[in-house]
């Protein structure tokens, strides 16, 4: 079974450091969209010993027993894993295990176990998102750390630098709009799961409004747009949070309402290493879905393309009706989590001359097909790996789409971790919605629905 995953394609080489400004790539280039890539970018087929398949179209067929809006089904409940990776065994896979993988396999031996099913590249989109993307490709370009021309598809879809691929995932396909009805939980040191958060949120990716187009997008920038309120845990149960993170990050903003006083507040710094009130603080704004955040903290640079096992299809973690059933006393239950052998881009982030964040050194690893990035290490100032981030990814046919879910961090110095976005106990979980009215993300908006 070691074999299986022994024939690795070998590492795209590194393809330098950001400039100043990059443009997007020629109609010749832009054309492989059409042949031997995919329409997001990926490339279509499969790897020399086929553990990786060629890339078909996605998965957008109905799943059986699926009820979109409410508890989703599994397409694939019937597989069983490949294999298993514990402490005993990880040196075997650990060319395609991230640092974070392996280090939580040897902290927690007894408890940690990576279960590694078949490959399923089910990542898709509607098709006008795969026309934008074409176009996205020779006209969108960095300006700096901005990016520019693109709108309503993946902006660099044969990406030149770790910026770009940065891009593609904060502007990655996930739907126009749609609600979410979540669980958070911080973990304790000492094994107690402490909810955080009980919510209800909206988002909207106004990005991807259909009949949008570049010029009017620009004139606004704000991308992704959320609003979360909270039922629960008791001490928190009426606050709520609204916010806008725009191309432009001097211009992403956002509001809290405190029950206590009984009015909005601006936040001074929605950003990076900054806690967020949406998870009580216990996970900071540029920790969410691995990476939420300004690109002018750090110099990206770009490792290359390379075949990892990553969490991947996790519809298996929406099946049980509980949230205890899926966590375990310092991570998600092994038992809930699918991994399976994909390409990712992989991009390191070091911290720029002359700016600050808690964790100067990260590197991501982002799934071709999707944009997603699913993994992410973090290094503290004294070199020591502390944070290994992910997030869980679901099919959606609704959609069409690869999902991101349940996301969060495990801290390898304290013992900590967080589970964020958790559905298992909400009977609605990830409904797909018409686009909001501009005025659902505004403080009023969030004034008026808190109590």
């Amino acid at each position: 079974m070691k074999r299986y995953f022994v024939a690795t394609a070998a590492c795209v080489a590194a393809l330098g450091w950001p400039v100043a400004a990059s443009a997007g790539v020629n109609a010749e280039e832009a054309a492989r969209l059409k042949t031997d890539l995919t329409p997001l970018g990926g490339e279509k087929a499969g790897n020399k010993d086929g553990s990786i398949p060629g890339w078909t179209g996605g998965y957008t067929i109905p799943i059986p027993g699926d009820n979109p809006g409410g508890r989703r089904g599994d397409p694939f409940r019937d597989e069983k894993p490949l294999l298993s990776i514990t402490a005993k065994n990880v040196d075997e896979y650990a060319e395609k295990l991230t640092d974070g993988t392996k280090a939580l396999l040897k902290k927690y031996p007894g408890t940690y176990r990576v279960d590694v099913y078949k490959t399923h590249r089910t990542a898709a989109a509607p098709q006008w998102v795969y026309d934008n993307t074409f176009k996205n490709a020779t006209r969108a370009k960095l300006s700096g750390d901005l990016v520019d021309g693109a709108y309503g598809g993946i902006p660099f879809p044969i990406p030149k630098t770790g910026a770009e691929v940065m891009w593609n995932h904060l502007l990655r396909w996930r739907g126009t709009a749609w609600q979410f009805h979540v669980n958070m939980y911080q973990l304790t040191t000492d094994g107690k799961a402490v909810l955080t958060t009980d919510g209800v949120g909206d988002q909207q990716m106004a990005y991807y409004l259909p009949k949008g187009t570049p010029e009017q997008f620009a004139a606004k920038g704000n991308f992704w747009e959320v609003r979360l309120f909270n039922d629960g845990p008791p001490i928190r149960a009426g606050e709520a949070i609204v916010g806008g993170q725009n191309v432009d990050p001097d211009k992403s903003t956002a509001w809290v309402y405190l029950t206590g006083q009984r009015r909005v507040r601006k936040l001074p710094n929605p950003c990076c290493d900054t806690p967020t009130p949406a998870a009580a603080g216990v996970m900071s704004f540029d920790e969410i879905e691995v990476f939420t955040g300004r690109l002018d903290r750090f110099d990206w640079k770009l490792l290359g393309k390379k075949e990892m096992i990553v969490p991947y299809n996790s519809n298996r973690l929406l099946q049980p009706k509980t949230d205890a059933e899926v966590m375990s006393a310092h991570h998600l239950s092994p038992d809930s989590v699918r991994w399976e052998l994909h390409r990712v881009w992989v991009v390191e982030a070091t911290l720029r001359e002359g700016k600050r964040h808690q964790a100067p050194k990260s590197r991501y690893y982002c799934d071709e097909d999707s944009w997603i990035c699913v993994l992410g290490d973090r290094w503290d100032a004294n070199g020591q790996l502390w944070k290994t981030l992910w997030n869980q990814t679901f099919v959606a046919p609704d959609v069409p789409g690869l999902m991101g879910g349940s996301m969060g961090f495990y801290d390898l110095l304290s013992g900590t971790a967080f589970i964020g976005n958790l559905f298992n106990a909400k009977s609605k979980q990830y409904l797909v919605m018409p686009p909001y009215p501009e005025s659902a993300f505004t403080p009023d908006a969030v004034a008026a629905g808190a109590r």
